[in-house]
Formats: structure tokens, sequence, C-alpha cells
């Protein structure tokens, strides 16, 4: 028990070392070899920060089951749009830019909804997988092309970057070791722990390791909130959601089928569209999450919480 509770705590810590150590340097690479800022923000940064789940779901879903990482993924965007927004608006009200509301989250719904609509027979496979990886580029390419970028922005260069540094390598080559190491650590600790409690493995990934790998996204979310940067608590959690669902389940279905079992059909899958249009309803009304509306968000996410372990 000792054993699992250390290697819980420690995997959580690595994840988080990780992501930021990640988003840092993929960010200074992608800016040296000349991709402009706010495509980094929206890209390169957005599947950086999804780093933790795509690591806990492949190692899981390997090692343990696949109800690992479905579990992971359906629980984190969740958690980020219950407890990260949620506790985000009751430190500010956020507001909603233009932007995106046209851009970025109808394509998180629509991730949402594909989610639902590919898993409704109970599993997804390889063709699945393609077609969220598809969706994904899709996106991407959308997002690239879309982009609006102010030069003065910061001083940052739109045309060729300064070049790859060291430090920029260094960076990312140590937020891989140590999503590596955390991943596994977590895995070990969250399901060593709860397996001995009796707890079963979708519970497990829905909510310790849900919890774990969603700790980046809250960290930047609430300093975001804190420093005024509301948008960027937005963005980053609408960002997350979408690479969660289209990167991280497409990934772990090309390697090994993705099982779903008919209680998850019935609780999780509902649960997760459910948050999502609610959130996509409070943005539209008035254009910001009020704290109202960040308590409604985390007593929604307790709620879910009681419903998994009664």
């Amino acid at each position: 028990m000792l054993l699992s509770l250390g290697l819980l705590a420690a995997g959580i810590v690595a994840l988080y070392a990780g992501a930021e150590l990640l988003v840092a340097g993929a960010g200074r690479l992608a800016l040296g070899i000349g991709l402009r800022a706010a495509t980094v923000g929206v890209t390169v940064i957005a599947f950086a920060t999804t780093a933790p789940e795509l690591f806990v779901a492949t190692i899981g879903a390997l090692d343990v089951s696949t109800d690992i990482g479905l579990g992971a993924v359906l629980g984190s965007n969740i958690a980020n749009i219950g407890l990260v927004l949620g506790v985000s608006a009751l430190i500010k009200p956020l507001r909603i830019s233009q932007i995106a509301m046209r851009r970025h989250v109808p394509f998180m719904l629509f991730a949402t909804v594909l989610l639902v609509v590919l898993g409704a027979d109970g599993t997804i496979g390889t063709l699945e997988g393609a077609i969220f990886l598809l969706t994904l580029g899709g996106f991407t390419a959308y997002l690239v092309s879309s982009t609006n970028v102010n030069p003065a922005v910061g001083g940052d260069k739109t045309g060729a970057g300064d070049g790859i540094t060291l430090r920029a390598v260094v960076l990312v080559l140590g937020g891989l070791m140590a999503l590596v190491l955390g991943s596994r650590w977590l895995v070990s600790g969250g399901t060593g722990l709860l397996s001995a409690l009796g707890v079963s493995d979708l519970v497990i990934g829905l909510t310790v390791l849900a919890l774990g790998t969603s700790l980046p996204e809250l960290a930047a979310s609430v300093v975001g909130s804190v420093r005024g940067e509301t948008e960027f608590a937005i963005g980053n959690v609408v960002g997350s959601n979408i690479y969660n669902i289209l990167a991280v389940l497409g990934i772990v279905a090309l390697i090994t089928p993705i099982e779903i079992a008919s209680s998850t059909l019935r609780l999780e899958f509902p649960a997760l569209v459910v948050f999502t249009i609610v959130l996509v309803a409070m943005m539209g009304y008035g254009g910001r999450l009020t704290r109202l509306d960040g308590a409604v968000l985390v007593g929604g996410y307790v709620a879910f919480l009681a419903l998994l372990v009664v």
C-alpha cells in the first residue's frame, strides 16, 4: 500500500514536471524553426499538454487494459470542464473570445459527439482510430491556415526562426523522459492502490489517473485565471479536450482495439456529452463563465465522482 502511494505521488510529480518541460521545449523548437507564436499556442502547446494522457493511456492499455486508457481520457475531459474550468471561474470570471467560440469550442463539441457515435457499438478499433487522427489532421491544418497573427505581440518573428537550440532539445528530451517514467509510476501506483480496494480498471482511469494527468491543465488554467489571462484558461481546456479524444484515443486504437463496456455507454459517455453541452451553453450565454457557472461545474464534477463510487 505504501509503495503504491509513493509511486502514485512520484508519478503525478513527474507527469507535471515532464509536461512543463515539454511545453517549454516544444514552444522553443517551434518558434526556432519559424512557426508563428499564435500557431504554436493552438497546436504545439495544446498537443504537448495532452502528452500525460497520451503516455498514461498508451502504457495503461498495453500493460493493464484498454479500460485504463479510455477511463483516463473520459475522466480527464470531464475533469477539465468540471474541475479545471470550474475552479478557474471561481477565482475570476472567464471571458470567452469570439475566435474561440467560432473555431475551437464547436470543434470540441464535434469531437465529443464523434467519440460517442463511433463508440456506440462498444468498440473503437483501427478504423475509428484512423478517423480520429485524420479529423485531427484536418483540424490542425485549419488552425494553421486560419490563425491570425500580430507580429508585434511579444516581438515574435513570423518568418524563419533563430534555429534549433540545444536548450530546447534538452527540454523536450527531459520532458519526454519524465513523462515516460511518470506514466509508468502513475499507472502502477494507481492500479495497485485501487485494485487492492477492489476498484475496477475503468474507475481507476476515471478518477486517480484522470486527475493526475489533468494537473498540468489545472495548474496552467488557475495560474492564467489569477493573472487575468482568462482566454488562456479557456483555450487550454478546449484544446486539451480535442486532442485527448482525437490524438490519444486515435493512437491507442491503432495500437490495440478499445473495448467499451455497456456501463460506460450508459454513464460516462452521457456524462461527457452533458458536461460539454452545458459548458458550451454557459459560454454562449453572456460570452463568459461567471463564478456561479464555476460553482455549477465544480458541483457537477463532485456529483459525477459520487456516481462512480455508488
